[in-house]
């Protein structure tokens, strides 16, 4: 008797990296009007608009890949240690990132911290590409937009420093 229907599993990994980017959604609304719009960024920051499908579309992609790795290995075992592990991390760092930068308005340690989310998802990619290929290749599009909102939060916190809460 089948407890978990077969579609189950791709749903929930599919889904899990949207848990982050809804909480920290609530922060985000919260500080953009009072806090984010007062900041000086450079002119090629996307409009505020861009970043929710933005971020649910890579979180989708890279939650599926997930997926398809978790099932080519045959689910939770020794050998998804490494390659989920490092999922996992990245996810937990991806998710800090917001509550750092737009909670506690310290852009730097922001920085710092999608600097460690960029690592861990190329570990992540280059893990996954000996196990499915397709599940590395959903990741490139997240490292591109990594690559950009390190820019980003880089020429923000050069050009308002001024605006961190002290510590």
């Amino acid at each position: 008797m089948e407890v978990v229907p077969a579609w189950a599993p791709a749903v929930g990994f599919t889904l899990l990296p949207h848990a982050g980017g809804f909480l920290g959604s609530s922060i985000t609304k919260k500080e953009i009007p009072t806090w984010y719009e007062t900041l000086q960024k450079p002119s090629w920051c996307p409009p505020n608009w861009v970043f929710a499908p933005v971020w649910g579309t890579l979180y989708t992609s890279m939650g599926y890949g997930s997926y398809l790795v978790w099932k080519e290995l045959g689910g939770f075992n020794e050998k998804s240690v490494v390659p989920l592990g490092l999922y996992a991390g990245n996810l937990a760092l991806n998710w800090a990132w917001t509550p750092i930068f737009f909670g506690a308005h310290k852009m730097g340690w922001g920085l710092v911290t999608l600097l460690l989310t960029t690592g861990t998802a190329t570990a992540t990619a280059a893990s996954w590409y000996n196990i499915n290929k397709t599940a590395a290749y959903l990741m490139v599009p997240y490292l591109a937009w990594l690559s950009l909102a390190s820019a980003l939060n880089y020429r923000i916190w050069k050009d308002n420093r001024n605006k961190e809460k002290p510590e």
